[in-house]
């Protein structure tokens, strides 16, 4: 299938590893252009030559963290500088620690809210100008399947996602009649380092084994498995491309039908 992103312009944020890495691939796979972010420059630097080196796309490496107003303003600014355009953005960080409630002192809840939700307003704010001036454009949140169905002892995450998503609901209904479609993506268990850490945190919690949990995690799973990274990407792709030209304020679960829930 066609997917219509060759000649596009994206940014992907938190891009070095994981699930943002493998957006990022996903959108070079298929001939977009792509930026990329994420605070430490080694890894970075890393990733950005593997996908070039993989897809032969445009890969270019910005060293910004996007819970600092100003790195977002030179993130984006330099994203169009290098690419010439910006039209997909790709909101994503690293998750908060996971932590029951009461354990959370008011400074982790204001560093939580300025990464996972003020990073997506200011990214936002920052990249409409430009998509406007190509008369479309994607934003895509990179999210959780805790938007559906919280994840016991991740209670900022279950928090601010929920935001998130309620913010791009509003930006999906304002921005639609200029052709910006925006929509979520959300992961369930996918074999990334953040499940791992979860894993060994919930089995100190328990005690009980990492391995353990994550058996436990993929009993719950309807397909029996954790996701791969790759398969995430792939879902981003589309909501990015023009085969995905009437969704919008959809939040796309990818999870193996891990979440029950009928919407």
């Amino acid at each position: 299938m066609e997917l219509g992103l060759a000649g596009k312009c994206a940014l992907v944020c938190a891009a070095s590893r994981g699930l943002g890495k493998a957006a990022a691939r996903a959108l070079a796979d298929e001939g977009a252009a792509v930026a990329i972010c994420g605070r430490h420059v080694e890894t970075l630097e890393r990733a950005a030559a593997e996908i070039n080196g993989a897809t032969g796309a445009q890969v270019v490496p910005v060293v910004a963290d996007v819970g600092r107003g100003e790195d977002i303003a030179r993130l984006i600014s330099t994203t169009v500088k290098e690419l010439g355009a910006l039209d997909v953005l790709v909101t994503n960080t690293g998750g908060p620690r996971s932590a029951p409630f009461e354990a959370i002192e008011d400074q982790e809840w204001n560093a939580a809210i300025a990464s996972l939700l003020m990073g997506v307003v200011r990214l936002s704010r920052a990249a409409l100008p430009h998509m406007r001036a190509r008369g479309a454009g994607r934003i895509i949140n990179i999210t959780s399947v805790s938007v559906k169905q919280p994840i016991e002892g991740l209670a900022l995450s279950n928090a601010i996602r929920a935001a998130v998503t309620g913010l791009a609901k509003t930006l999906a209904t304002e921005l639609a009649h200029e052709r910006i479609l925006v929509n979520c993506v959300a992961p369930g268990y996918t074999a990334t380092d953040r499940v791992i850490e979860l894993a060994e945190t919930a089995a100190k919690r328990e005690g009980t084994t990492p391995e353990a949990v994550q058996k436990r995690t993929e009993a719950r799973i309807p397909l029996g498995r954790m996701g791969t990274p790759e398969e995430f990407g792939a879902a981003v792709a589309f909501l990015a491309s023009d085969r995905a030209s009437y969704i919008t304020g959809v939040t796309l679960q990818v999870d193996g039908g891990y979440v029950r829930s009928l919407i």
